[in-house]
């Protein structure tokens, strides 16, 4: 227990190295909530826990939706693309074709980073802990991904609140 209690805080320090980054996730998605803008959440995989929290949480982001394929997205609206690695991917290009801003977390390392309005990547490449066979355990993915959507949501709330 000890171990993965240390593992995780060194995890969430390394993620709030990029507090610049995230910031930046805040001010787009904050774009939307300011204005008649929806924040649309388009999470594949396990990343699908921070809409669940976003949405039906006990602290819950103004002015979110789920993001559908069939959703209608327009210049007032915010899309934050939530993937373990590339399977944003292709809604990325087609809101940077269309023009329309949106923030990017990914849980893997990527050798290419999309052009996004704001960018972050986790890092999570392998498992925290060790194990007998010489492996690693403990993927934190999800974690990771919900460390940051409540670092952004304490912005956005403050950039509501001014």
């Amino acid at each position: 227990m000890k171990m993965l209690s240390t593992q995780l805080a060194g995890l969430f320090q390394r993620i709030a190295g990029q507090e610049e980054a995230i910031e930046d996730t805040a001010r787009v998605l904050a774009q939307a909530a300011i204005g008649e803008g929806t924040i649309f959440l388009a999470a594949f995989g396990e990343m699908k826990a921070v809409a669940l929290s976003a949405l039906e949480g006990a602290e819950p982001l103004r002015s979110a939706a789920y993001w559908q394929p069939d959703s209608v997205i327009t210049s007032a609206d915010r899309v934050w693309i939530l993937a373990k690695n590339s399977e944003g991917d292709e809604l990325a290009n087609r809101l940077n074709d269309a023009h329309l801003p949106f923030a990017m977390l990914v849980a893997e390392k990527r050798s290419n980073e999309m052009e996004a309005d704001a960018f972050v990547s986790l890092k999570i490449d392998k498992g925290l802990l060790p194990t007998d066979d010489g492996g690693r355990t403990v993927v934190p993915h999800a974690m990771g991904a919900l460390f940051v959507y409540h670092a952004v949501k304490m912005a956005v709330d403050e950039m509501l609140a001014e």
